[in-house]
């Protein structure tokens, strides 16, 4: 069953409080996906950060969505503003995307329109103590509420499960685009970083890119880092992006470590990197992993949720580390760095591996059989209810939520 026909294009509304990083990534993609096949395609999400201009760009449209990162006294205001967004653009599904979406729309819609909530790893991981128990109850709770929970790894719904989220559950992984990510030389890009100038072109380099954040474990790097740099000197880091954490982790960080900043693209760091590290606390399934491997580049990662499915079978023993253990960290980075010809080996494999496993073709495809799914189990004016969906605060709205 096509989702579009020629006489009415089926509307799909995506909702996301994070406008740069792995979740816009994401939402843009399926939008690209989306569009091409004649869908009409809306997305809601706060100005800024460079996802709504290349939504437009793309031909999709854009409603503004003012949204804190996390709970508090603006989401029934935000929850308010979801409500009217769906009564406009009358969606045929709602796909909300991480924690904070999938809270506020899931509150405005409460099933009246298909929805799929894709958590992009679990809010009560990121949490802890009260904050942590109050966002595990409304992950159980609004599970009700969410027609299809997509997953981006079985490890990430297995997580939900455990925790007893009772939800129809659907597992898609991450993929991305192996035209755009594809290999180069790394000496020949290096050579066009400006960053990289006074870098001796031998020295080692290994590239992390990530939100400089917590969950993304730059510390425990910064931490692992001081080995590798006493066993080997010439070696280097950088780190690409920004954060929240940016400030402290130049505090602590030597000479040999560089800070890039926030880059609208990723592309010519991985192809710079003999080497790529991503040493999160906790994930769904990242995307910088399966961007490297893309580029021809080998990967070393914590073992959190989606790392295992990520990776080729037969380079997980040497490509994946515990979280939070600095020490194996520095481990499996040395080892790496000191043999050129494994990196290159490993590199090709994590190519090979993406173009089978995790092309976003496949990704967009699976969603839409999601969609489809939805689709065809609704009966005619569906729509129509979601215009008269109530614009009230609802009671949840009231209770301290947290994500």
């Amino acid at each position: 069953m096509p989702l579009s026909s020629t006489a009415v294009a089926t509307r799909i509304l995506h909702v996301t409080q994070p406008v740069d990083g792995g979740v816009a990534r994401v939402v843009l993609d399926l939008t690209r996906a989306q569009l091409a096949e004649g869908l009409h395609v809306t997305v809601a999400c706060p100005e800024g950060g460079g996802l709504s201009n290349a939504v437009r760009a793309l031909g999709g449209d854009v409603l503004p969505w003012r949204a804190t990162r996390s709970p508090g006294p603006s989401l029934a205001r935000e929850v308010r503003r979801i409500g009217r967004i769906v009564r406009e653009t009358r969606p045929d599904v709602v796909h909300a995307h991480s924690a904070k979406a999938g809270l506020a729309a899931r509150l405005a819609v409460r099933g009246r329109v298909p929805t799929v909530f894709q958590p992009h790893a679990w809010s009560f991981e990121a949490v802890g103590g009260v904050t942590a128990a109050l966002a595990l109850k409304w992950e159980r709770r609004g599970a009700r509420w969410a027609s299809r929970v997509v997953c981006v790894s079985e490890a990430e719904r297995a997580t939900g499960e455990r925790a007893g989220v009772a939800a129809p559950w659907r597992v898609i992984p991450n993929g991305v685009d192996p035209a755009r990510f594809c290999p180069a030389s790394a000496g020949t890009v290096r050579a066009g970083i400006p960053l990289l100038a006074e870098v001796d072109p031998a020295a080692p380099l290994v590239v992390c890119v990530g939100r400089l954040c917590r969950q993304k474990g730059q510390d425990v790097l910064l931490e692992a880092w001081s080995s590798v740099t006493r066993r080997m000197p010439g070696a280097r880091l950088v780190l690409v992006g920004d954060g929240p954490d940016a400030e402290g982790l130049r505090a602590l960080a030597p000479d040999s470590v560089l800070f890039a900043g926030a880059a609208p693209d990723a592309v010519p760091w991985y192809r710079a990197a003999d080497l790529v590290v991503l040493p999160s606390r906790w994930e769904g399934m990242a995307l910088a992993p399966l961007e490297a491997m893309a580029c021809g580049r080998p990967v070393v990662a914590t073992d959190v949720d989606g790392a295992r499915e990520s990776l080729p079978p037969d380079v997980q023993a040497r490509c994946l580390v515990r979280p939070g253990a600095a020490g194996p960290l520095a481990d499996a980075l040395c080892a790496l760095l000191s043999d050129p010809p494994l990196r290159e080996s490993l590199g090709r494999q994590g190519r090979r591996h993406v173009l089978t496993t995790h092309d976003v073709r496949h990704t967009a495809e699976a969603v839409a059989d999601v969609y489809r799914e939805l689709l065809a189990a609704q009966p005619a004016g569906h729509a129509e209810r979601a215009e008269h969906a109530p614009s009230g605060e609802p009671t949840e709205c009231r209770e301290s939520i947290h994500s």
